[in-house]
């Protein structure tokens, strides 16, 4: 009693400890970790990464937000509640937004991920990008590449969004200076 750990946590300590092949029945996940690149219990995910193909080496649970900062270098995408909640880590997985924090690498293989560091096209802004910029639509600067991020999203499913789309599109992102409600 208390020590219980998540599932995948436990095949994963279990393999680095064995190094055995996992047997039939649990090779029936869904998941796709059990491809395994030489180390038991990591995976390699392949991502089309702002336009880039991109293969990374990915443990069991590792999340989206920390391959990205981590594996990746791109520093966009903040790390703010770890829970979904402020949307600081928003991006866009095959063009709808998801929080980076709550999503598992591995369980987004061959998906099409934007970071804010892809909206810009070499040192050209995005249109949505200048527009924050011109309407000064950030203060420390903390939430604005999820805002920015959840936007896009919005903008993608819908070109002429109207004033209630956008409050729910952007509902959970929260500015944390208080600047923006």
């Amino acid at each position: 009693v208390g020590c219980e750990l998540p599932v995948k946590r436990c095949l994963d300590i279990a393999g680095q400890r064995t190094r055995m092949r996992p047997r039939r029945a649990l090779t029936a996940l869904s998941h796709p970790f059990w491809r395994v690149t030489g180390v038991y219990g990591r995976g390699v995910v392949r991502l089309v990464v702002n336009g880039e193909e991109r293969t990374v080496d990915a443990s069991p649970g590792e999340l989206l937000l920390s391959v990205l900062r981590e594996r990746l270098g791109l520093t966009g995408a903040k790390s703010g509640c770890g829970e979904g909640a402020c949307g600081a880590c928003t991006v866009l997985i095959d063009g709808k937004a998801a929080q980076a924090c709550t999503v598992e690498a591995l369980s987004i293989e061959s998906a099409a991920v934007t970071t804010v560091e892809g909206l810009a096209a070499g040192c050209y802004l995005d249109a949505l990008q200048v527009a924050f910029v011109t309407e000064r639509a950030f203060q420390c600067g903390y939430c604005t590449a999820g805002m920015l991020m959840a936007a896009h999203g919005l903008l993608l499913e819908n070109p002429s969004p109207d004033e209630a789309s956008i409050v729910q599109a952007l509902n959970d992102n929260v500015c944390r200076c208080g600047g923006y409600p």
